[in-house]
Protein backbone atom coordinates (compact mmCIF):
# COMPACT_ATOMS: atom_id res chain seq x y z
CA UNK A 1 0.00 0.00 0.00
CA UNK A 2 1.41 3.11 -0.77
CA UNK A 3 0.98 6.23 1.89
CA UNK A 4 0.65 9.81 -0.30
CA UNK A 5 0.89 13.13 1.64
CA UNK A 6 -0.23 15.83 -0.15
CA UNK A 7 -2.47 16.65 -2.99
CA UNK A 8 -1.69 19.80 -4.77
CA UNK A 9 -4.51 20.11 -7.30
CA UNK A 10 -7.96 20.76 -5.97
CA UNK A 11 -10.49 23.65 -6.29
CA UNK A 12 -13.04 25.81 -4.46
CA UNK A 13 -16.00 27.60 -5.05
CA UNK A 14 -13.51 30.26 -6.18
CA UNK A 15 -13.33 28.36 -9.50
CA UNK A 16 -16.72 28.99 -10.70
CA UNK A 17 -18.15 25.84 -11.34
CA UNK A 18 -18.99 21.92 -10.16
CA UNK A 19 -18.80 23.53 -6.14
CA UNK A 20 -19.72 25.54 -3.37
CA UNK A 21 -17.17 24.25 -1.06
CA UNK A 22 -14.89 26.73 0.26
CA UNK A 23 -11.29 25.97 1.17
CA UNK A 24 -12.44 25.20 4.99
CA UNK A 25 -14.48 22.19 3.59
CA UNK A 26 -11.35 20.95 1.66
CA UNK A 27 -8.76 21.22 4.52
CA UNK A 28 -11.43 19.66 6.64
CA UNK A 29 -11.33 16.37 4.10
CA UNK A 30 -7.34 16.93 3.82
CA UNK A 31 -7.27 17.03 7.68
CA UNK A 32 -9.62 13.84 7.92
CA UNK A 33 -7.82 11.71 5.03
CA UNK A 34 -4.67 12.03 6.95
CA UNK A 35 -3.27 14.44 4.36
CA UNK A 36 0.25 16.50 5.35
CA UNK A 37 0.02 19.06 3.12
CA UNK A 38 -3.23 20.80 0.31
CA UNK A 39 -2.94 22.88 -2.65
CA UNK A 40 -5.50 24.65 -3.58
CA UNK A 41 -5.45 26.05 -6.94
CA UNK A 42 -8.24 27.82 -8.63
CA UNK A 43 -8.50 28.24 -11.96
CA UNK A 44 -7.10 31.61 -13.61
CA UNK A 45 -9.44 34.46 -14.62
CA UNK A 46 -9.78 33.00 -18.35
CA UNK A 47 -12.00 30.50 -17.37
CA UNK A 48 -15.85 31.50 -17.13
CA UNK A 49 -17.14 32.91 -14.01
CA UNK A 50 -13.83 32.08 -12.00
CA UNK A 51 -11.96 34.52 -9.90
CA UNK A 52 -10.31 37.94 -10.78
CA UNK A 53 -6.82 38.52 -10.42
CA UNK A 54 -7.81 40.23 -7.09
CA UNK A 55 -8.46 36.96 -5.57
CA UNK A 56 -4.94 35.72 -6.27
CA UNK A 57 -3.35 38.68 -5.06
CA UNK A 58 -4.81 38.09 -1.40
CA UNK A 59 -3.75 34.50 -1.23
CA UNK A 60 -0.81 36.05 0.43
CA UNK A 61 -2.15 36.97 3.59
CA UNK A 62 -4.07 33.42 3.83
CA UNK A 63 -3.10 31.17 6.85
CA UNK A 64 -0.55 28.83 6.32
CA UNK A 65 -1.42 25.77 8.83
CA UNK A 66 -4.80 25.16 9.65
CA UNK A 67 -6.44 21.78 11.32
CA UNK A 68 -3.17 20.40 11.53
CA UNK A 69 -2.87 20.60 7.64
CA UNK A 70 0.14 22.52 5.90
CA UNK A 71 -1.58 24.62 3.24
CA UNK A 72 -0.19 26.00 -0.11
CA UNK A 73 -1.77 28.58 -1.97
CA UNK A 74 -1.50 28.51 -5.91
CA UNK A 75 -3.17 28.69 -8.98
CA UNK A 76 -4.24 26.91 -11.98
CA UNK A 77 -3.09 29.36 -14.65
CA UNK A 78 -4.62 29.07 -18.35
CA UNK A 79 -2.16 28.99 -21.54
CA UNK A 80 -3.85 31.19 -23.59
CA UNK A 81 -1.79 30.74 -26.82
CA UNK A 82 0.69 28.73 -28.83
CA UNK A 83 3.22 31.04 -27.17
CA UNK A 84 2.85 29.82 -23.81
CA UNK A 85 1.06 33.39 -22.66
CA UNK A 86 -0.43 32.58 -19.51
CA UNK A 87 -3.29 34.07 -17.89
CA UNK A 88 -2.24 35.81 -14.78
CA UNK A 89 0.77 38.06 -14.67
CA UNK A 90 3.98 37.64 -13.24
CA UNK A 91 4.03 39.95 -10.51
CA UNK A 92 0.61 38.15 -9.30
CA UNK A 93 2.43 34.62 -9.96
CA UNK A 94 5.73 35.28 -8.19
CA UNK A 95 3.72 35.68 -4.77
CA UNK A 96 2.04 32.43 -5.06
CA UNK A 97 3.41 29.37 -3.35
CA UNK A 98 3.01 27.57 -6.90
CA UNK A 99 1.37 27.76 -10.25
CA UNK A 100 0.36 25.21 -12.85
CA UNK A 101 -0.33 25.27 -15.97
CA UNK A 102 -2.79 23.40 -18.04
CA UNK A 103 -4.86 24.29 -21.23
CA UNK A 104 -8.64 23.97 -21.08
CA UNK A 105 -10.52 24.78 -24.86
CA UNK A 106 -12.56 27.82 -23.13
CA UNK A 107 -9.32 29.30 -23.35
CA UNK A 108 -7.42 28.34 -25.89
CA UNK A 109 -8.46 26.47 -29.13
CA UNK A 110 -6.56 22.91 -29.90
CA UNK A 111 -3.41 22.86 -32.21
CA UNK A 112 -1.67 20.59 -34.27
CA UNK A 113 0.77 18.20 -31.76
CA UNK A 114 3.71 21.26 -32.70
CA UNK A 115 1.50 23.69 -31.78
CA UNK A 116 0.23 22.02 -28.32
CA UNK A 117 3.44 21.02 -27.74
CA UNK A 118 4.94 24.38 -28.13
CA UNK A 119 2.57 26.17 -25.70
CA UNK A 120 3.13 23.60 -22.61
CA UNK A 121 6.82 24.28 -23.18
CA UNK A 122 6.99 27.79 -23.52
CA UNK A 123 4.73 28.02 -20.40
CA UNK A 124 7.21 25.69 -18.82
CA UNK A 125 10.11 27.96 -19.46
CA UNK A 126 8.09 30.92 -17.19
CA UNK A 127 10.22 30.55 -13.93
CA UNK A 128 7.17 30.11 -12.04
CA UNK A 129 5.43 27.28 -13.60
CA UNK A 130 6.53 24.34 -11.91
CA UNK A 131 3.38 21.18 -12.71
CA UNK A 132 2.07 20.63 -15.95
CA UNK A 133 -1.42 20.15 -15.29
CA UNK A 134 -3.20 16.96 -17.83
CA UNK A 135 -0.90 16.53 -19.58
CA UNK A 136 -3.16 13.47 -21.03
CA UNK A 137 -6.02 15.34 -22.15
CA UNK A 138 -6.27 14.01 -26.12
CA UNK A 139 -8.07 17.24 -27.13
CA UNK A 140 -4.48 18.54 -27.02
CA UNK A 141 -2.22 16.05 -28.69
CA UNK A 142 1.35 16.74 -27.69
CA UNK A 143 4.77 15.34 -28.48
CA UNK A 144 5.84 13.63 -25.06
CA UNK A 145 9.42 12.85 -25.94
CA UNK A 146 10.02 16.78 -25.96
CA UNK A 147 7.49 17.19 -22.93
CA UNK A 148 9.50 15.10 -20.55
CA UNK A 149 12.85 16.66 -22.41
CA UNK A 150 11.03 20.42 -21.44
CA UNK A 151 10.24 19.30 -17.90
CA UNK A 152 13.74 17.97 -16.99
CA UNK A 153 14.95 21.07 -17.93
CA UNK A 154 12.65 23.15 -16.25
CA UNK A 155 11.95 21.20 -13.60
CA UNK A 156 8.74 20.60 -13.81
CA UNK A 157 6.80 18.20 -13.00
CA UNK A 158 4.11 16.36 -15.14
CA UNK A 159 0.82 15.38 -13.84
CA UNK A 160 -1.09 12.41 -13.53
CA UNK A 161 -4.36 13.63 -13.23
CA UNK A 162 -7.40 11.00 -11.54
CA UNK A 163 -9.97 13.14 -12.85
CA UNK A 164 -9.04 12.29 -16.25
CA UNK A 165 -8.53 8.60 -15.39
CA UNK A 166 -11.66 8.79 -13.86
CA UNK A 167 -14.75 6.83 -16.10
CA UNK A 168 -16.92 10.15 -15.89
CA UNK A 169 -13.26 11.99 -17.10
CA UNK A 170 -14.43 14.20 -20.02
CA UNK A 171 -10.72 14.53 -21.49
CA UNK A 172 -11.40 10.93 -23.40
CA UNK A 173 -9.67 7.90 -23.41
CA UNK A 174 -6.32 9.30 -21.66
CA UNK A 175 -4.50 6.25 -20.21
CA UNK A 176 -2.51 5.27 -23.49
CA UNK A 177 -1.02 9.32 -22.98
CA UNK A 178 -0.56 8.49 -18.89
CA UNK A 179 1.07 4.94 -19.57
CA UNK A 180 3.71 7.39 -22.26
CA UNK A 181 4.66 9.43 -19.03
CA UNK A 182 4.93 6.91 -17.18
CA UNK A 183 7.47 5.08 -19.61
CA UNK A 184 9.65 8.31 -19.84
CA UNK A 185 9.40 9.35 -15.91
CA UNK A 186 10.54 5.71 -15.46
CA UNK A 187 12.81 5.69 -18.25
CA UNK A 188 14.75 8.90 -17.43
CA UNK A 189 13.97 8.13 -13.35
CA UNK A 190 12.39 11.47 -12.76
CA UNK A 191 9.57 11.96 -10.77
CA UNK A 192 5.93 12.12 -11.53
CA UNK A 193 3.03 13.78 -9.22
CA UNK A 194 -0.45 12.49 -8.99
CA UNK A 195 -3.36 14.95 -8.54
CA UNK A 196 -7.21 14.58 -7.56
CA UNK A 197 -8.33 18.05 -9.41
CA UNK A 198 -10.90 17.65 -6.92
CA UNK A 199 -13.62 20.34 -7.43
CA UNK A 200 -14.72 20.72 -3.86
CA UNK A 201 -13.87 17.92 -1.12
CA UNK A 202 -15.23 14.78 -2.31
CA UNK A 203 -12.30 13.98 -3.63
CA UNK A 204 -9.49 15.40 -2.19
CA UNK A 205 -6.61 12.97 -1.58
CA UNK A 206 -8.66 10.55 -4.15
CA UNK A 207 -5.79 9.17 -6.85
CA UNK A 208 -7.50 5.43 -7.13
CA UNK A 209 -7.70 5.47 -10.85
CA UNK A 210 -3.94 7.03 -10.94
CA UNK A 211 -2.68 4.43 -8.25
CA UNK A 212 -4.31 1.19 -10.44
CA UNK A 213 -2.04 2.85 -12.81
CA UNK A 214 0.87 3.17 -11.29
CA UNK A 215 0.24 -0.38 -10.08
CA UNK A 216 -0.38 -1.52 -13.87
CA UNK A 217 2.64 -0.28 -15.05
CA UNK A 218 5.19 -1.20 -12.09
CA UNK A 219 5.49 2.11 -11.76
CA UNK A 220 8.46 3.01 -8.87
CA UNK A 221 7.34 4.24 -5.82
CA UNK A 222 10.35 6.84 -5.26
CA UNK A 223 9.36 8.11 -8.25
CA UNK A 224 6.07 9.81 -6.94
CA UNK A 225 6.35 12.85 -5.54
CA UNK A 226 3.13 12.53 -3.44
CA UNK A 227 5.15 10.45 -1.20
CA UNK A 228 7.12 12.73 1.09
CA UNK A 229 5.75 16.64 2.22
CA UNK A 230 9.70 17.51 2.41
CA UNK A 231 10.76 16.11 -0.90
CA UNK A 232 7.92 18.36 -2.97
CA UNK A 233 8.57 21.47 -0.68
CA UNK A 234 12.23 20.77 -1.88
CA UNK A 235 11.47 20.19 -5.15
CA UNK A 236 8.98 23.26 -5.22
CA UNK A 237 11.80 25.79 -3.87
CA UNK A 238 14.93 24.51 -4.49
Amino acid sequence: MISLELDVHTHTVASGHYTRDTATDLIKQAAKNGLKLLGISDHGPAIPHSCTASYFRGLSAAPSRRMGVHVLYGAEVNITDFSGKLDLPEDIMKNLDYCIAAMHTPCITPGSMTENTQAYIRAMENPYIRIIAHPDDVKYPADYDRLMEAAMDNRVLLEINNSSLSPDGYRGNVKENDRTILKLCKKYHYPVLLSSDSHGHSHVGDFTYALALIQEMHFPQELIMNRSREEFLDFLYR
